[in-house]
């Protein structure tokens, strides 16, 4: 009965965290752990037209959506996982996505943007789908993660060619966040991620299109 006790009172603790994550998430500039790429870059005159600012601010408040994600995907993973060693490592990435929402968030404030509004829905509905992959057992929630990163460097990769190319700041931020993906994904397949089926790939790309569209406006 203690064991069990203590077994409760561990998973409450996890989930009480997890919500105290999601708060700090969606409404706050959590503190980064490295200094922004962008530092020591100085901004480019021409940013100064609006419509170049709004340009560039509605797309880091989609990549700033995506680090939001990317917290409550790992958390709800971390949660549901079976192995210590998965676990940890899913706290690892996590911890390094918080500098991204730390610089995104920083960055969008310089641009005088928002971010989203739907960011607690954004986190709720990803918390979910990391719960879920953390069930289905260990090699899918990685392949999961792996998929999830492989995608996203794409999308900040298509970002790079969409900022306006005066934004050196904002490139600076979202270069350095793609190599960090990246790695990420490759983590994910060296501790044995399975690869999805095409189906999922698909319906993951389709939902982050929607994802990435309202955001970008909302």
């Amino acid at each position: 009965m203690k064991h069990s006790h203590a077994s409760s009172s561990s998973t409450l603790d996890q989930i009480i965290s997890a919500i105290d994550d999601g708060l700090r998430a969606t409404f706050t500039q959590p503190p980064a752990n490295r200094a922004s790429p962008a530092q020591g870059y100085k901004e480019d005159p021409i940013l100064d037209d609006q419509q170049l600012s709004n340009e560039s601010a509605a797309l880091m408040r989609v990549n700033h959506v995506g680090e939001v994600c990317a917290q409550a995907l790992y958390q709800g993973q971390a949660l549901t996982s079976r192995s210590a060693a998965v676990r940890e490592k899913m706290r690892e990435a996590a911890d390094e996505e918080i500098d991204h929402l730390n610089w995104c968030y920083q960055r969008i404030e310089t641009l005088g943007g928002h971010t989203s509004l739907f960011n607690p829905i954004w986190y709720a509905g990803s918390f979910a789908l990391g719960v879920g992959a953390g069930l289905a057992g260990d090699k899918w929630s990685l392949g999961f993660l792996a998929e999830t990163e492989k995608q996203v460097v794409e999308h900040l990769h298509s970002h790079l060619e969409r900022l306006p190319p005066q934004d050196i700041v904002s490139r600076a931020v979202v270069g350095q966040m793609a190599e960090d993906e990246a790695k990420h994904a490759e983590m994910a397949i060296s501790e044995g991620g399975a690869e999805l089926p095409a189906p999922i790939k698909g319906l993951m790309k389709l939902t982050a299109r929607i994802m990435t569209t309202v955001a970008e406006k909302i």
